[in-house]
């Protein structure tokens, strides 16, 4: 059974998610404080993390960033706060959703379908394969490879890790270059049509990987935004 881990310091709250989240299939497991949040992910190995931003002891930011260290688990965040900065700054550090309180619990389920409509990633973050030169493999030029069977990225024989949504967006932009393509198709065929309450989402998204891949190669070349439109994938030279 799948196991996901709701992360909720109201009790209420957290009971109305554990219901739903058994409901959908989950063996659901719960922490109310940061630390114990840490801990449980560590122990469980969930594939599933519903994220309160207001907790006790480490916040939900960070408990967000340390679990992308290790795991591109499904993350939802959910919080209080209707500030637009919240909401992208919690996509920034590697939430795949974000939902603000009060929700629907109708909604909450909707949104964990979608994310499982997507393909999940092989393995936790991006691992180099141990052998190239595959078939399905997509040379973006600059030292610049994805595996679309692995579900990674790889820069000058090194790991780039992409969360399931970075890797998601930049296999969709690879595989048409030189196209420009507008946030709404990249949104249709990334998300699978679920927009996001952010009408930044796309944007956010691009700006993460051209920070992890200038990380890697010292410029991020591949990425081209077209004004008005969106953005382009060249390859390159």
């Amino acid at each position: 059974m799948r196991a996901a881990l709701v992360v909720e310091d109201d009790p209420d709250i957290g009971a109305l998610l554990e219901l739903v989240l058994e409901q959908a299939g989950f063996e659901v497991h719960t922490a109310t404080d940061g630390n114990d949040a840490l801990t449980k992910f560590a122990e469980l190995s969930p594939e599933l993390v519903t994220l309160d931003l207001s907790l006790p002891g480490v916040d939900g930011m960070e408990v967000c960033r340390r679990i992308r260290r290790t795991s591109s688990a499904y993350l939802i965040m959910l919080t209080a706060r209707h500030e637009e900065v919240d909401r992208l700054m919690g996509l920034e550090i590697g939430a795949d959703d974000y939902m603000t309180k009060p929700f629907s619990l109708r909604e909450l389920s909707a949104r964990v379908a979608a994310l499982y409509r997507r393909p999940a990633a092989m393995g936790d973050l991006a691992v180099p394969p141990e052998t190239g030169g595959d078939a399905d493999e997509i040379d973006c030029g600059g030292g610049l490879v994805l595996s679309t069977s692995r579900r990674e990225a790889r820069l000058s024989g090194g790991a780039v890790p992409l969360t399931r949504t970075e890797y998601d967006l930049l296999e969709r932009m690879a595989r048409h270059p030189g196209t420009a393509q507008d946030r709404r198709t990249l949104v249709q065929h990334v998300w699978r049509g679920e927009q996001s309450p952010s009408g930044h989402l796309v944007d956010v998204h691009v700006a993460n990987l051209r920070r992890k891949l200038a990380g890697h190669a010292g410029s991020a070349p591949w990425i081209q935004t077209v004004r008005g439109i969106g953005y382009r994938f060249d390859r390159a030279q």
